[in-house]
């Protein structure tokens, strides 16, 4: 379709032309519609589109506040462009041709802006609204012709506006709700708008008035179509679905139009075009329609039941139905069935008709000023009918998802379409895994849902008909799970009770491509960077006759300030494999520590938090010290903290050790001169986390002396403050290391998690992915980056630049923003005093731990206080939760039950969690005992706030 305006005509030639274009079109049968290209664009509802510069570029407007430009025909594949931004829903779009080079839109910020198609931004920006404080200043519709320009909306004014300037020419007031749609004519003097006042109202711009109100429709009218050049032919669609056409060519006043029931849809219409003699229709359905357009210049047929007896009525034959019009007494001008007609025109007749009578003449007034609802029930032929029932063609579109819920293990989703069918997708394999068929959404979720409760660390989306997945900094890596209840494939490479970290496990693998072309680029750098200082080396300058004195001695064989600039490695050259994160139980209350007597665990998150190692004591492995998972202090730390804790065998304690705000800050400001960029990039710094490998201390320099010296270089250091700020934080400490050992090779700096923190997984190619930055200024959120799994390594670049830090670490460092644990509050007793009672001397007996922690667990550390430790382990031995139960609200707690799942479906109340412990039996000799070992006896090795 061309939207270029046609060149002006007298009316004659102009009304010829316009008819030839029609009849030719409307005798041709089109081909059947194909899809030949699609995009997604925006991440919210598409609220309208239109083309422009010849049909080459589609612009589209959307509830995510942008305006976007796609070139689907240009030479190379380009994704859709952002040529602007709203601070709120963004709801029209208006063009003043096809060869024009800028694009108009509206939104509910009450602004009408201006836009340059080849990206040279805003030209132009209008307050819609006479008053900024009101409500309904948003626009709703927009109509460009010429350097005109109008605007509608909830105030039910139509504001003139002066394209060029953007200053206001007039405004028309009338309606009476909310306006839909606008036409201009041609010549500029006529504007033509739909409202849901149920009206269609004609202005005239030089007398600034409404000239004519047209009542053809019973329900709000959304949308109006004419190329007509004075708007005397129009197609209008309302609310109900009806669509209707109006025929006002024959007329000499706007009252003896001839409006038609062309077709009704199931759904109001949203927009309705009629080019070429076909009607197209969308509706809140993903699907579009092609109707016959109803020929307007036909006669109108009646049933002769309903002609007035004095007529003279010729033979005619039955009435055919309406989608086969044929011609009466072998005449090839279609018949119009008087069911479809809305409106007649004064001076047309029925068929066979030689005069008029004054009652005739009557009628027809009547019919000419009143909606022919009216008419037919005077005259009792009957309700109105379309034209046809049943569209010419229907372009299917997807089942889009209309509604979902998420599983309470959160990683799983139940979504509804619009066909009813219920499908579960899995959020780590970016895929549907089940369908369930056209059922109700509830009674699926009751059938499937687990009881288990899981942090929340992403948010579902289906506002554009597709299931999205948004991570943010602050939550996504809150969500661990077991790896025993993922139904991972076992690889040897998982230990016991292992966790894994959602967020960061779905992140590792939608960039892995990104991951990979990043270590390429980085081997390419340091290769580089190291045959360069070598050439600096060989070629050093002979000293001069004189030599000058060197102002800082020190410089030429500096240190490394922080021992983190020297890469972490594995004996074997790779990246040691990141222990389990492990689980802690602390007293809640302060009185006389005690620990228990275990095996050594793996490291724990929240040690990673307390402390930047320095040394090989300080690093977090599974080799490394024990820990316990109960802890005698809640208000203040030991010197213990600094030494190993033992623990309760299988699981690791120093995830309780959560350091309170005032500690973590003191023990993580650094001394003066030991940063390696300056205090001013502190802040854009994350604290380390997971590291992965003992770390080999630099030898001791003199900090004061090497501040001085590298202050000036210090100072010209900028790291951005996006993912490239992690690769030159990279880059900056390999420059370090060369100057400190010139003659080692440059290690690797990207050590990505490893697969038994992280399990392989593979998301399709094609998943979308979007990084967006919160932009309150435009009222929500902007795209920076789209791309695919598949296109992530290719965009290296773009990511780079686009990129948050906090992703450039945690992909290439394996490091996940600081973040307090989340523990639970419980007591343990003992089930009507059959066993020996844990609590210490004073009676207490809360306790708390990390919300993970694993009812199993809670029995090991029972068993440890209740009985001896054997001096040698038996590897048949029965494990604590075989011979005893655990029992919260008077239900049996399964061993691998959470704390937090005991809180949210169990507990199911305020306060502390109590649970009691109890024997089942299958270990007689324990129930004999009647105290358990004392709290203050056994030796604590560190206290932990709580």
């Amino acid at each position: 379709m061309d939207l270029a305006p046609e060149p002006i005509h007298p009316s004659r030639d102009i009304e010829r032309s316009w008819r030839a274009r029609h009849v030719t079109a409307s005798a041709m049968v089109p081909a059947p519609s194909t899809l030949r290209n699609q995009i997604q664009a925006h991440t919210h509802w598409v609220n309208d589109i239109l083309l422009t510069q010849h049909n080459t570029a589609l612009v589209s407007a959307s509830s995510d506040v942008s305006v976007k430009v796609w070139r689907p025909h240009a030479e190379e594949r380009q994704i859709p462009t952002t040529i602007g931004l709203h601070s709120d829903y963004v709801k029209c779009l208006a063009s003043p041709g096809s060869p024009s080079d800028w694009v108009a839109s509206g939104g509910l910020d009450h602004k009408i802006r201006v836009w340059d198609l080849n990206g040279a931004g805003e030209r132009l920006s209008i307050n819609s609204g006479e008053d900024a404080s009101n409500a309904k200043g948003s626009v709703y519709t927009l109509s460009v012709h010429g350097s005109i320009m109008a605007s509608g909306g909830p105030e039910s004014i139509v504001r003139l506006w002066d394209a060029r300037t953007g200053k206001r020419i007039t405004k028309f007031v009338g309606h009476t709700d909310n306006i839909r749609d606008i036409l201009i004519n041609q010549d500029g003097d006529t504007v033509m708008t739909a409202s849901s006042d149920q009206t269609v109202k004609v202005w005239s711009v030089a007398a600034g008035r409404c000239i004519h109100t047209l009542n053809m429709h019973n329900d709000s009218v959304w949308s109006l179509y004419s190329d007509h050049p004075r708007l005397a032919v129009i197609h209008s669609s309302d609310r109900s679905g009806l669509i209707v056409k109006t025929d006002l060519r024959a007329s000499s006043d706007w009252d003896e139009g001839l409006s038609m029931s062309v077709a009704q849809e199931h759904d109001g219409v949203n927009k309705v075009i009629a080019p070429n003699g076909h009607i197209w229709t969308a509706t809140s359905s993903s699907s579009i329609n092609r109707w016959r357009d109803i020929p307007s210049d036909g006669e109108i047929y009646i049933p002769e039941q309903s002609q007035p007896q004095r007529w003279s009525v010729s033979s005619r034959s039955r009435v055919p139905p309406p989608s086969s019009p044929t011609a009466i007494n072998g005449i090839g001008k279609p018949k119009i069935p008087l069911s479809c007609v809305l409106r007649i025109p004064y001076p047309s007749g029925y068929p066979g008709q030689t005069h008029r009578d004054s009652s005739a003449a009557t009628m027809y007034s009547n019919m000419s000023f009143r909606k022919m609802s009216e008419a037919i029930n005077e005259q009792d032929i009957g309700p109105v009918l379309p034209y046809q029932d049943l569209p010419a063609a229907t372009i299917q579109g997807q089942q889009g998802l209309i509604k979902h819920t998420m599983l309470n293990d959160k990683k799983r989703v139940l979504t509804l379409d619009t066909a009813g069918e219920v499908l579960m997708w899995d959020l780590l394999q970016c895929l549907p895994v089940q369908s369930f068929g056209k059922r109700q959404l509830d009674d699926v979720l009751a059938e499937i849902n687990t009881v288990e409760s899981v942090a929340n660390w992403c948010t579902v989306d289906t506002r554009t008909g597709r299931l999205a997945c948004i991570l943010e900094e602050n939550y996504c890596f809150d969500a661990e799970m077991y790896a025993d209840e993922l139904h991972l494939e076992d690889t040897g490479e998982l230990k016991e009770d292992q966790r894994i970290n959602l967020g960061k496990w779905i992140l590792r693998y939608l960039f892995a491509r990104l991951i990979d072309e990043e270590i390429a680029r980085d081997e390419v750098y340091r290769r580089q960077l190291q045959a360069k200082h070598s050439r600096k080396i060989q070629r050093a300058p002979k000293p001069p006759s004189i030599q000058m004195p060197n102002p800082n001695p020190t410089w030429h064989n500096p240190q490394p300030e922080d021992d983190s600039l020297i890469t972490p490695r594995a004996p074997n050259g790779n990246p040691l494999p990141v222990a389990t994160p492990g689980l802690a139980i602390g007293v809640a209350t302060p009185h006389p520590g005690f620990a228990a007597n275990g095996t050594s665990g793996p490291a724990t998150e929240a040690s990673n938090l307390e402390k930047t190692p320095s040394n090989n004591s300080q690093s977090r492995n599974s080799t490394d010290k024990p820990k316990d998972y109960f802890s005698t202090n809640p208000n203040a730390q030991t010197a213990s903290d600094q030494h190993g804790r033992p623990s309760t065998p299988g699981e690791d304690s120093s995830e309780a050790s959560t350091q309170s705000p005032v500690d973590g800050d003191r023990e993580e400001k650094p001394k003066e001169g030991t940063s390696l960029f300056g205090k001013r990039f502190r802040m854009n710094f994350p604290k380390k986390l997971g590291r992965t490998s003992v770390e080999a201390k630099a030898p001791a320099v003199d900090e004061k002396a090497e501040e001085s010296d590298k202050s000036e270089e210090k100072e010209e250091r900028v790291i951005e403050d996006n993912f490239l700020g992690t690769v030159q934080r990279l880059r900056y400490e390999y420059e370090e290391i060369l100057h400190t050992n010139p003659s080692q090779p440059l290690p690797p700096g990207i050590y990505p998690s490893s697969r038994n923190e992280t399990p392989l997984i593979e998301p399709p190619p094609h998943t979308t992915i979007i990084i967006q930055e919160d932009r309150p200024d435009s009222g929500g959120v902007t795209d920076l980056y789209r791309g695919t799994v598949r296109s992530v390594g290719h965009d290296a670049d773009l990511i780079e630049r686009s990129g948050p830090m906090w992703l450039g670490d945690l992909l290439l460092r394996n490091q996940t923003p600081p973040k307090d644990i989340s523990k639970v509050s419980f007591v343990l007793l003992p089930f009507e005093d059959q066993l020996p009672s844990i609590a210490s001397i004073d009676g207490n007996s809360r306790l708390n731990a990390n919300r993970m922690l694993r009812a199993k667990k809670i029995c090991a550390y029972v068993a440890e206080r209740i009985e001896p430790q054997p001096v040698h382990l038996d590897p048949n031995a029965l494990k604590p939760e075989e011979y005893l139960d655990l029992y919260c609200q008077d239900k049996l707690v399964s061993p691998n039950t959470t704390l937090a799942t005991l809180r949210a479906h169990i507990w199911k109340t305020g306060g502390d969690v109590v649970l009691y412990y109890k024997s089942n039996g299958r270990k007689p000799e324990l129930e004999g005992r009647l105290t358990a070992k004392p709290l203050q006896e056994v030796p604590t090795s560190e206290g932990v706030p709580f």
